[in-house]
């Protein structure tokens, strides 16, 4: 692909003309200046884009492991991680595969668990800098 680039001159040669050395010049929009941009159009500091953008992305992911939790409980008819694990010590729900769904729900549960303080953390994080 590269001696391509460089016959149809999209990568010049230096102009020593050594085949081996390449200049090669790339027009490259900074990603802070693009920021800066976006945060002044919102009436933000680029801090709080970032703070808000980071929070959103956690709530996202939190949304996705919530809607993978609910998932697997409707999947037994269970409204907790510790009601599936009732349901299969009572027979109700086969132990195959309902006892790996557990496990991964567990899993689950504790992720739940670290964006929550993640979630936490930042918010923290955000009151201290308005002090």
């Amino acid at each position: 692909m590269l001696p391509r680039l460089v016959e149809e001159g999209i990568i010049p040669l230096s102009s020593e003309g050594d085949a081996s050395t390449l200049e090669v010049t790339m027009v490259v929009t900074p990603v802070a200046t693009t920021e800066a941009r976006i945060a002044e159009s919102l009436g933000l500091t680029e801090q709080e884009l970032h703070q808000q953008a980071l929070e959103s992305f956690l709530h996202d992911k939190k949304r996705e492991v919530l809607r993978h939790r609910l998932d697997i409980l409707a999947r037994y008819n269970a409204e907790s991680v510790e009601d599936l694990e009732s349901r299969i010590a009572q027979g109700v729900v086969a132990e195959h595969p309902a006892w790996e769904d557990l496990i991964v729900a567990e899993n689950l549960k504790a992720r739940l668990e670290e964006l929550d303080a993640h979630l936490h953390d930042l918010q923290g994080a955000e009151g201290d800098r308005a002090n």
